[in-house]
């Protein structure tokens, strides 16, 4: 893979000393990424989180991409533990995993009228009490299911989901892993945050050629560098390193596969909010070959509350965004017309998606949280002021019948000339037909009608006739 290289950005965007503001530290990335609570399939059509109710957990599925979200419970015998895990496959079922006497089952849920129905995959177990296990992001395809399990030297990828004999690993890397991002559409290329020698840096792990690694970041020998989040189609890739201000990591951008350097612009930062984290969570899918017009949604989180950022490369600012009432915060998708969807629930509205159009063209107010917005609409956005907006699409007019005699035409190309009325058929005088020498020819009313016989016509004498009723 293509190491990258530092870019500083303070002379293009006035930023000569990083000052106090968001920061995205390891230990806070890691506790931010375990908070969230609602997994979504890469292509937007499944969801997955684990609810509450009365103080209960249980497994519960969301339907995305039908014409209204719904949700599915899919409750078990027994309510489920806080730490329990949940996962969305392509095909509608739920991946979950529990820990039960240090070992980690896996099985797959799905909706059987009033009951739910479990498959048991298997478990995998880990015999150092040290050691960790949990699901990675899901894969593209929606196929296939994978966890990372990490001990305190090496770390090992299991593919739980989707295989022929349960739970296998497919993968050693050296060193404890963290994280997780899908480089490809075909699920091959898993990128994973190795820490080695007291240094944290990104690899990549080729999941079809025996778990070969490869390195993926290296921007200085000294810095933590890791891989937060990437879009195969654009080839964007979202880091977090320290090398551009030792000691506090911040947010850059690049583009993968790319000989340019990387760039830490100050517009991922929110310096008017001090002590706040600062993770994206979703890139905008379908931007062959312009990672800079890819849309970037972010979480933003400090100590007056969260919201949504929104940021693209090509902008150079960050739009801040109110988040819905009841967002899962940390979830979403991009559409690929731009669209951003967040799920959320309340007592009123148990399953909802918020569809949030970001006014990138729009100067945004300040940073920080505000009043959330129950239908999603962006703040900046037409309507979000209280005052009536025009509606995005027209309502549609309802056209008044019109005869067909007065029915209006398509615009011609050229002049058309004037159709002139045909002249009216006169009926008064009814007319027969008689075959001759086989040919037509009317004859009038009471006439009988005379037959030629067959071959040459003779003349003999006349035809024998043939008298019709």
């Amino acid at each position: 893979m293509t190491a990258c290289a530092i870019e500083p950005s303070a002379a293009d965007e006035g930023d000569s000393v990083p000052g106090a503001g968001c920061a995205l530290t390891s230990a806070t990335a890691s506790a931010t990424a375990s908070a969230i609570t609602c997994a979504i399939t890469v292509d937007g059509a499944y969801a997955a989180r684990l609810a509450q109710q009365d103080g209960s957990c249980y497994p519960e599925r969301w339907t995305l991409d039908g014409p209204e979200p719904y949700a599915v419970p899919l409750p078990g015998n027994q309510p489920e533990e806080p730490d329990t895990e949940v996962q969305p496959l392509g095909d509608g079922r739920v991946l979950i995993r529990r820990l039960v006497d240090g070992r980690h089952h896996f099985a797959l849920l799905y909706p059987t009228g009033p009951g739910t129905g479990e498959l048991p995959l298997g478990a995998v177990e880990c015999p150092d009490p040290d050691a960790s296990l949990r699901l990675l992001p899901p894969a593209p395809g929606g196929g296939h299911a994978y966890a990372l399990a990490v001990g305190p030297r090496t770390s090992t990828v299991w593919l739980v989901a989707g295989g022929a004999f349960g739970p296998e690993p497919l993968a050693v890397v050296p060193g404890r892993c963290s994280g997780g991002v899908w480089l490809d559409r075909r699920g091959r290329m898993l990128a994973l945050d190795r820490e080695l020698g007291g240094r944290t840096k990104a690899v990549v792990v080729d999941l079809e050629r025996g778990g070969e690694v490869s390195p993926l970041l290296q921007i200085a020998a000294d810095s933590d560098d890791r891989l937060l989040l990437a879009d195969p189609d654009s080839g964007l890739i979202l880091v977090g390193s320290d090398a551009p201000s030792p000691g506090q990591e911040r947010l850059g951008w690049g583009v993968l596969g790319s000989t340019l350097p990387l760039r830490f612009p100050e517009s991922l930062r929110v310096p008017q909010v001090p002590d706040c984290t600062v993770t994206p969570f979703a890139i905008q899918p379908g931007q062959v070959l312009t990672p800079e017009s890819c849309g970037v949604a972010l979480w933003i989180a400090g100590p007056l509350g969260s919201w949504v950022g929104a940021w693209r490369a090509g902008d150079r600012r960050m739009c801040h965004l109110p988040a819905p009432q009841g967002w899962l915060a940390g979830a979403g998708v991009w559409t690929l017309d731009g669209v951003l969807r967040l799920p959320y629930a309340t007592g009123e509205v148990p399953c909802g998606v918020a569809a949030v159009v970001v006014p990138w063209g729009e100067t945004g107010g300040a940073a920080g949280p505000r009043d959330p917005v129950p239908d999603g609409r962006a703040a900046g956005a037409p309507g979000a002021s209280g005052e009536p907006a025009e509606p995005d699409h027209p309502a549609p007019v309802v056209a008044r019948p019109v005869p067909l005699q007065q029915a209006p035409l398509g615009r011609p190309s050229r002049p058309v000339p004037p159709v002139r009325p045909a002249e009216p058929v006169s009926w008064e005088r009814p007319l027969r037909w008689v075959r001759l020498e086989r040919r037509f020819q009317p004859s009038p009313v009471g006439q009988t009608l005379e037959r030629s016989p067959v071959g040459p016509p003779s003349r003999q004498g006349p035809p024998e006739p043939l008298v019709t009723k």
